[in-house]
């Protein structure tokens, strides 16, 4: 291939490809198959297809889109030769890579590369029929310069397959594009030197399986790297994930929540649930074969965690590849992996540039401080996220600061680097030190969703103080679900909170290891300071001291690993009135203490508990209780007058739940109810008085007949989102629910007695999802085109036997799944008219005999699966027109 020049990497171009080929030969068939291939992975790609007669010139518009490209694919044909204006577009082409940077790649289409190289055979016949001698001369010059040039002999490569040999094709031109396409932050100095040295290992391309180690010291900059390169090179990839945090996620929610993940994001299904380790193990080695995959696990510091994530090379597609990062390299070691790289840290100079940028806003240090700026390097060993702190806190601060903060610096070791990250602590307001270090020694593990609720039910604007953190680069928030927070700024934080009593953790404002946990409570001491503690039961520990901390505000229990918690005795056991949010898993009494009064109490997570009801005799009343989750617990009744300012009730799965008491109008602040499964409650009526419910689930409850109270109660206006799924008896839906004006989304999946809808669905404006699936759904209302804003509409193995011509005016709606609909025998004539529709999902329609020719309209469609529709004998010849379409799926084949 000819090697492009280094000012050929800095230009923009207007094309990323330009196909020189002879219309007569290929246009309609290899060529056109190719644009098409090109245009669906989003390469810009020229093809004229408005040519020249023959012996007129090159027109000035071509010339400059020759130019304006950045690759070349030269298809070789018969005739090829036999057109000046393709012989002259190679002239100018060749004429390019010499001066501007291209790059050529010569496909031999019907011809051999010799008879191009030395112009024999049917090339050398097409030239002989040109005159001109000078121009000949020329283009035989310059064909054997391009027939020199690496390329590919379709007549030679995968068995002359030339779908296979365009994906060849489109894959090298996806690979050299994506280096020049990638924008990697400008703040990450020395990372393109990091990724071409991971390029080396990874090889992606090769259609090996490749499981490759990153490993390195915390803060050496392992998990930048390994994003870096995920977003570089995950376009080449049928599904992708990025699990971060394993070591502390692993301890914390457990293996199989991680497998989940792993699944959920390669195989786009969020609905996946893992019930334990070795059945995650399974799903995923036989699961994980159907795509080519890009995996992440990052700071990995088990061997079981890589046995239960990574496996082994059989558990995946070939050309896969897995990357771990870790600091123990034992661990790579002991899984057998081949490829380890040792992320290096950064050079001095490349550590010179990344501390200018922050301190001075350029890649050299101010002259008056290069050399105060070079023993600053000294100091932070390389580590970039050290750096770019220093910088900031440096940048426009005068000769006194710059010497202090270089006296700082030289009293601490190397080996306990980071402990200057103490500076932006300390800039912190008092709040958000808080914050921060509540962050840092317990709430690092729990989502982003969990954190941001128990540090506001302990009184704190969590999610402004969390953005300021962010901004102060102690924390990082762009994961959708998880805060992160990098191992050294954690160390910070627990330093702070145990530097000042070492040795004397009933002193700490903050508990979270185990054994001084233990000590305090074994010492039954006063803690005075105390107002977080994150604790584990295990055999014979001392719940006691609990009643002596009256700054108490979080207490987290985590009882996941003792399985006998009943030895905790309940007359032993105290919790200060000032507790505002109470976690404790599977806690193992039926009510809570007598002696707690729970006055200040805002959240309470006891799920898969004992508890079978809050008080034991009379009921105090929780003024300030906002959240509580009793999900999985023994609950039997509840009396919801006792938490008149309730936002969220979680009782999922209660299946002893047969009670449920709402004082009249006392519970308005209520948005979200989970009755989930509680099969034993009697009545939903309650309901009714909710005026504020936003988010009802009432899911697999049993039901015989939709519950009335629903669309009469005072909730109706409020409904966003109703869950009825898996209540099989209920038959038929009131044209009532046509009040719920406000509803979002509707599930009533596996409602298999549910035969048909009323018209009056057809009126809920807002209506974006419809789940119907394993219902016993026959027809659909011929209204349903009135949903405007509907979005998703599953009907997966329902029994319909056609859909509403209406459904057709659904212009917003993006995804349509008919899986298993094996009565269905035919789609509306218009389905093309569905403008927005992404996905259309037909899988095992057996009944189906044909698609309708508008489906060639659907311009935005990405996803199209036929697979098992094998009565359909004929698809429409413009299904090529589909220019969005990036998964067919016809009769086992994937294209």
């Amino acid at each position: 291939m000819a090697s492009s020049s280094s000012c050929g990497h800095n230009k923009s171009y207007k094309y990323n490809v330009f196909l020189s080929f002879s219309g007569e030969d290929t246009r309609k068939t290899f060529v056109d198959h190719l644009y098409a291939a090109l245009d669906r992975q989003g390469i810009y790609t020229f093809k004229d297809d408005e040519r020249l007669e023959r012996g007129k010139g090159i027109s000035d518009e071509l010339l400059h889109a020759i130019e304006d490209s950045r690759f070349y694919i030269i298809v070789f044909s018969k005739r090829y030769a036999s057109s000046s204006w393709c012989l002259n577009e190679l002239l100018k082409i060749m004429e390019c890579i010499k001066t501007n940077g291209h790059t050529a790649f010569p496909v031999f289409y019907d011809v051999e590369p010799s008879d191009v190289r030395k112009q024999t055979g049917s090339v050398g016949e097409a030239l002989a029929t040109h005159k001109n001698k000078s121009e000949v001369g020329k283009w035989r010059e310059a064909l054997k310069q391009a027939a020199g040039l690496s390329g590919l002999d379709v007549r030679n490569t995968a068995n002359g397959h030339e779908a296979k040999v365009i994906e060849l094709i489109v894959e090298w031109v996806s690979l050299k594009l994506r280096p020049f396409d990638m924008n990697v932050d400008e703040n990450l100095i020395g990372m393109e030197r990091r990724m071409q040295d991971l390029d080396a290992y990874l090889k992606v391309g090769l259609k090996d399986v490749r499981i490759v180690g990153i490993k390195g010291m915390g803060g050496a900059g392992k998990t930048t790297l390994a994003r870096a390169i995920f977003d570089k090179i995950s376009v080449n990839f049928e599904g992708k994930s990025f699990v971060e945090d394993v070591r502390d996620k692993a301890s914390w929610l457990g293996l199989e929540k991680l497998q989940e993940q792993v699944l959920s994001d390669v195989l786009n299904d969020k609905s996946i649930s893992i019930s334990g380790v070795y059945d995650g193990k399974n799903l995923m080695r036989k699961r994980l074969l159907s795509k080519r995959v890009l995996v992440v696990l990052d700071d990995v510091d088990r061997r079981d965690q890589l046995e239960m994530l990574a496996g082994d090379p059989t558990w995946f597609k070939p050309g896969s590849r897995i990357i771990i990062t870790t600091r123990d390299e034992e661990v790579l070691k002991e899984h057998n992996m081949k490829w380890i790289h040792d992320v290096s840290l950064l050079s001095e100079e490349e550590a010179i540039r990344l501390f200018s940028r922050h301190a001075f806003g350029k890649d050299v240090p101010t002259l008056a401080y290069e050399k105060h700026s070079r023993e600053v390097i000294i100091y932070v060993a390389g580590l970039p996220l050290t750096i770019k702190v220093l910088g900031s806190k440096l940048c426009g601060k005068d000769d006194r600061q710059w010497a202090h903060t270089l006296e700082r610096l030289k009293t601490i070791p190397l080996k306990e680097t980071l402990e200057n990250l103490e500076l932006s602590y300390e800039s912190l307001e008092d709040e958000h030190k808080e914050i921060f270090l509540d962050v840092a020694c317990i709430l690092r593990v729990w989502d982003k969703d969990t954190t941001i609720r128990i540090l506001e039910s302990c009184g704190y604007y969590a999610k402004h103080g969390l953005r300021v953190l962010e901004q102060k680069s102690l924390i990082n928030l762009k994961d959708k679900y998880y805060i992160h927070m990098h191992d050294h700024i954690e160390e910070l934080g627990k330093n702070i909170v145990r530097r000042e009593h070492a040795y004397e953790p009933n002193k700490h404002s903050r508990l979270w290891v185990q054994v001084e946990i233990e000590q305090v409570m074994a010492a039954n001491s006063v803690c005075k300071r105390t107002r977080c503690i994150d604790l584990r039961i295990t055999p014979g520990i001392f719940l006691e001291g609990l009643g002596n901390m009256k700054k108490l505000t979080c207490l987290i229990v985590n009882n996941r690993r003792f399985k006998d918690s009943s030895a905790i005795d309940e007359a032993c056991l105290h919790f200060p009135d000032s507790l505002r949010y109470l976690y404790w898993y599977k806690y193992p009494h039926w009510c809570l203490p007598k002696t707690f009064e729970a006055n200040n109490l805002v959240a309470v997570d006891m799920s898969k508990s004992k508890i079978k009801q809050l008080w034991e005799c009379w009921g105090k009343v929780m003024k300030k209780l906002k959240f509580l989750d009793l999900s999985k617990s023994k609950l039997r009744s509840l009396d919801l007058g006792l938490t008149p300012k309730l936002e969220r009730l979680n009782l999922e799965c209660c299946r002893d739940l047969v009670k449920v008491d709402v004082d009249g109008g006392c519970l308005k602040s209520l948005v979200y109810l989970n009755l989930d499964y509680c099969r034993g409650l009697k009545s939903v009526s309650f309901i009714e008085e909710l005026e504020s419910l936003e988010v009802l689930n009432i899911r697999g409850l049993g039901l015989r007949e939709f519950p009335g109270c629903i669309v009469s109660g005072h909730s109706s206006n409020s409904l966003q989102v109703l869950d009825l799924s898996f209540n099989y008896l209920i038959s038929e839906i009131p044209s009532s629910i046509g009040n719920l004006h406000n509803l979002v989304s509707l599930n009533l999946s596996f409602c298999e007695s549910l035969k048909s809808l009323p018209g009056s669905i057809c009126s809920l404006q807002h209506l974006t999802t419809l789940y119907l699936q394993f219902s016993g759904i026959e027809e659909l209302p011929e209204e349903l085109g009135q949903l405007e804003c509907l979005e998703y509409l599953n009907l997966r193995s329902a029994k319909v036997k056609h859909l509403p011509n209406s459904i057709c005016m659904l212009k917003r709606l993006k995804t349509l799944i008919l899986i298993n609909c094996t009565f269905l025998e035919k789609l509306p004539e218009d389905v093309g008219e569905l403008e927005s529709l992404e996905e259309l999902n037909l899988y095992n329609c057996s009944n189906l005999r044909e698609i309708p020719s508008s489906i060639c309209k659907l311009k935005r469609l990405k996803e199209l699966d036929l697979e098992a529709c094998e009565n359909i004998e004929k698809l429409p010849d413009e299904l090529g027109n589909l220019g969005c379409l990036q998964w067919l799926h016809i009769s086992g084949y994937i294209l």
